[in-house]
């Protein structure tokens, strides 16, 4: 499993009148922690789309467990399969509060790569799986397993 940690302060705008977390907030967070993710792969988005892929979500789903407040720092945890990816990318999320001491989120994300241009889904760019590539063997390198 790759993993990577986003953390997030909540600031005042992002709740409700009950001082709650908006839920739709939570689908930024968790764009957040992909990008930066992916980044820390060594994957900018940016670089992405000036090579001209995007990746829209296709699918999302979430599950609330806990309401998150104001000031409360969220780490979300991003988690990807140790797997390159062909057409289409899963992401799982879980976000708490403190250290890991309340589950306020879960959830996933599925996107695909598209070419912009033609208005079509395409197989996942060379450099998409370069990035995993390299991110899986460094997995194996830490384990001892090979994938």
């Amino acid at each position: 499993m790759i993993v990577f940690e986003y953390r997030h302060r909540v600031r005042y705008r992002e709740c409700d009148p009950m001082g709650i977390v908006y839920h739709t907030h939570y689908l930024d967070y968790f764009e957040a922690a992909r990008t930066e993710a992916l980044r820390s792969m060594g994957l900018a988005y940016k670089e992405l789309e000036a090579s001209g892929v995007i990746m829209p979500v296709t699918e999302a789903a979430i599950r609330y467990h806990k309401p998150a407040r104001y000031d409360d720092v969220i780490t979300i945890q991003t988690m990807l399969d140790p797997e390159v990816p062909e057409t289409r990318l899963r992401i799982n999320y879980l976000g708490w509060v403190g250290q890991r001491s309340m589950k306020v989120v879960s959830g996933h994300v599925t996107l695909c790569f598209f070419d912009p241009r033609r208005e079509r889904p395409i197989r996942a760019p060379a450099a998409i799986k370069h990035v995993f590539s390299a991110a899986i063997e460094r997995l194996d390198d830490l384990t001892g397993v090979s994938a």
